[in-house]
């Protein structure tokens, strides 16, 4: 019978510890853009099969024939309501920063992308697919469509679903959260005032587009503040 090895002593077919830590995987900002696309993707395409599954009228979640609803109207007001929401945003920002609560700008920092490739993707195809997808779950499932089928207020529904899109911000910290959910009331308000998803979807694009444009991409810090 072979003997087994002394307390401790290590046979040959024991691991050695080397003392050194297991390599951690490092996300790179291609990682998590393809993650981002894919949930926010996956998202949308899951509320779109559910609504035609159900049957739900596409004017239910604020798509009509109507110029205002998905004609060039539409876009001309959605990017003047993305650009006046990030100059709030941008005030909001400093003013947090004067009074000590710092906005969490991490998760913007990590999804920044390192290559001119990865900015054409960024802007092309990553942010249109978050607007989208966010803008169809936040304000058309949250609020058209209950509003449509059920009679209930949409205002209610609006400060329900805006708490909602708050918390699903919480990556951005307390300031964070609560910029958004003031964000997301906003643009809910702007959602039941035109009845237009395009709308909100064209202005939650040019929210995010803006942000990473000047901040990011052109590396200008937010009023008031320092890097």
């Amino acid at each position: 019978m072979a003997e087994s090895p002394a307390q401790g002593e290590h046979s040959e077919t024991d691991p050695v510890p080397t003392g050194e830590p297991s390599p951690e995987v490092e996300l790179t900002p291609a990682m998590v853009l393809g993650n981002v696309a894919a949930t926010q993707g996956l998202l949308a395409a899951v509320l779109l099969v559910a609504g035609w599954y159900f049957s739900i009228p596409a004017a239910a979640f604020g798509v009509a024939s109507e110029p205002l609803s998905t004609g060039a109207p539409a876009v001309a007001l959605g990017v003047g309501f993305g650009a006046v929401l990030w100059v709030g945003n941008e005030l909001s920002t400093t003013v947090a920063d004067a009074v000590g609560a710092a906005y969490d700008e991490r998760l913007r920092e990590l999804l920044a992308p390192d290559s001119p490739g990865g900015w054409v993707v960024l802007f092309g195809a990553v942010l249109p697919i978050i607007a989208v997808g966010e803008e169809l779950l936040f304000r058309a499932a949250l609020i058209g469509v209950p509003a449509a089928s059920f009679s209930v207020s949409p205002w209610l529904l609006a400060v329900v679903a805006s708490l909602a899109f708050a918390l699903g911000h919480g990556a951005q910290g307390q300031v964070g959260v609560i910029v958004t959910g003031v964000l997301g009331f906003v643009l809910a308000a702007g959602y039941i005032v035109s009845g237009s998803l395009l709308l909100v979807v064209v202005a939650h694009y040019v929210i995010n587009g803006l942000e990473f444009l000047v901040h990011e991409y052109l590396g200008v810090d937010p009023l008031g503040t320092s890097r």
